[in-house]
Formats: C-alpha cells, sequence, structure tokens
C-alpha cells in the first residue's frame, strides 16, 4: 500500500473513532412513555452503537410536567440528559430538585436566576460536547421568555471557545419557528432537533453540510390517540369545550426520534429517523 493510501486509511479510520452518535427521543409521554423506554432504550443503543442520549422528559408525569421521581427513573433507564419545555415546572419537587441535577436541563432562555441551567457540557467518547436547550415563544400563553435567537447567538459563541460541537434541541409550537431557527445556526450548531408537537415530522435532512435538522422527533408512548392520550377524551373537550383531564393511552406503543452522527469538528454528517415498536404490558402478557 502507498503512503498516500496508507495515510489516508488512517485518516478515515480516525474520523470513524472520533464520531460521535447521539440519540434524540422524543417526549416521553406518561407511564407508556416510560414503558417505551423500559422495554425498547437498550436494545436500540446496543442496536445502534449510541454513545449518548438526549430525551424530552417534559411529559413524563401523566403527560403533563416531570416529577423527580420520574426523572430519576428514566435517567437509570440510560437517558443521558433529560430536556424540558413549557411544562418544566408544572411539578412542585422540580422546581428545588433541578438546580440538583445537572443531568436535567430547563430552556435556556428562561429568566436569571430560574432554577436550574439551560446548557450543558458533556464529555462524550473524549470529546466535549455541548448541549442548549431552548423554548419558542408562539402560543406559550404561561410562559414569556427572552428572544431564543438572541439566545441561541449569544450561547454558541459563548460555547465555541470551549467545544466546536454544539447541539440545540429547539422546544417550540410552530414549524416555522423550528426551520427558521434551524436555517438560523446553520453551520454554527451540529443539530437544530425539534420537539412539543410529538408527531415524528419526516424532514430529517443536513442542511449546509453541516447542521441535522428536523422540526419534530416525535414521542416516546402511545400512538393510538392523541399525543400519548385516549382519543374520546381529547375529541370530547373540543366538542363541549368543558375542560377535562386527558388519560394516557396504551396502544401502539413506540420509541420516536432520530440517530445523529457527529463527527470531532461538529460536523453532522448522517440524520437517520428512529420509529421503534415496543410490546405493552398487556402483549408482553398475552405472549
Amino acid at each position: 500500500m502507498s503512503a498516500r493510501k496508507l495515510e489516508k486509511g488512517c485518516k478515515d479510520n480516525y474520523s470513524m473513532v472520533m464520531s460521535i452518535r447521539i440519540l434524540f427521543l422524543g417526549e416521553i409521554v406518561g407511564r407508556p412513555g416510560i414503558h417505551a423506554l423500559k422495554g425498547g432504550l437498550k436494545p436500540l443503543k446496543e442496536s445502534h452503537g449510541i454513545d449518548f442520549v438526549v430525551a424530552n422528559g417534559e411529559g413524563a408525569t401523566n403527560g403533563y410536567g416531570l416529577g423527580k421521581n420520574h426523572a430519576l427513573q428514566i435517567l437509570k433507564l440510560g437517558v443521558g440528559l433529560l430536556m424540558t419545555g413549557e411544562k418544566t415546572y408544572y411539578k412542585k419537587d422540580m422546581v428545588e430538585y433541578i438546580a440538583k441535577n445537572p443531568r436535567i436541563m430547563r430552556p435556556a432562555n428562561y429568566p436569571p436566576g430560574t432554577p436550574g441551567r439551560g446548557y450543558r457540557i458533556f464529555e462524550i467518547k473524549g470529546q466535549n460536547v455541548a448541549f442548549i436547550n431552548l423554548l419558542g415563544n408562539a402560543n406559550f400563553p404561561r410562559t414569556h421568555l427572552a428572544n431564543p435567537y438572541h439566545m441561541a447567538n449569544v450561547l454558541i459563541d459563548k460555547l465555541k471557545e470551549e467545544t466546536p460541537i454544539i447541539c440545540l434541541q429547539f422546544h417550540a409550537t410552530t414549524t416555522a419557528e423550528k426551520q427558521t431557527m434551524a436555517y438560523h445556526v446553520k453551520a454554527r450548531s451540529a443539530t437544530m432537533v425539534g420537539t412539543h408537537s410529538k408527531v415524528l415530522t419526516s424532514d430529517a435532512r443536513i442542511i449546509d453540510g453541516q447542521t441535522a435538522i428536523i422540526t419534530d422527533i416525535g414521542m416516546c408512548g402511545s400512538t393510538a390517540g392523541v399525543g400519548g392520550f385516549k382519543a374520546d377524551t381529547e375529541i370530547e373537550r373540543f366538542l363541549t369545550q368543558v375542560p377535562s383531564r386527558a388519560e394516557e393511552s396504551w396502544g401502539k406503543i413506540e420509541l420516536q426520534g432520530v440517530v445523529i452522527d457527529i463527527d470531532d469538528a461538529g460536523k453532522a454528517t448522517n440524520i437517520e429517523l428512529i420509529r421503534n415498536k415496543v410490546a405493552s404490558p398487556e402483549e408482553q402478557t398475552a405472549s
């Protein structure tokens, strides 16, 4: 083998070694979502050679917020980082606990002094990888946060001083907000992963040769209803306009999300949709 070919082969091998594979899981919805993690996360990590797992956990406690005990349970199941959104503080025990656990993040554009942290650097395979969590402005009547686009600029510039690998997750209601953010951070962030809609979109791609984007990475839980809940209850609410509590659905449980490969220069090299079925407790009993 020529020296040039040998050198090229060594570089290729080095690139393969330095590539980081991150699994971004969609919003965990209630007990069915946690069940999906119990049954599906370990084999998924093994089959895809996952180095790190990020999940949105803000619907894990009965679909509305994230309680301390559920957060600990999810982290023990193999999730490395839990991100949240507009329901970050819906559970009282999380208001105090989020500041104590660096593996749980709130959106970074909450006001200064709010408990918790909105960005974090993890060491993965010997590389520093920065994660940013931001919340959109549209259609969140209970939250009125700082402009996420300005905050993205500030944090990316700050974190680039420590690592070239930046991963952004944007929790927002509209496709326009999330797609705009994708182009806003292109070539500066390795990812722009959208959450909140709980519907896995088909627009996963890499833009500008560097940034892996997707409007929404879906959910972990039941796909047999509406956003993880029983359809009948949701329909009745729209018909009558009478407030009612959503009920968890246990049909057609799935793990949804994306796997993104990132090289040591901070460029995304691949994005793959994940939609894995997980047997429900009834199906497991029947088998």
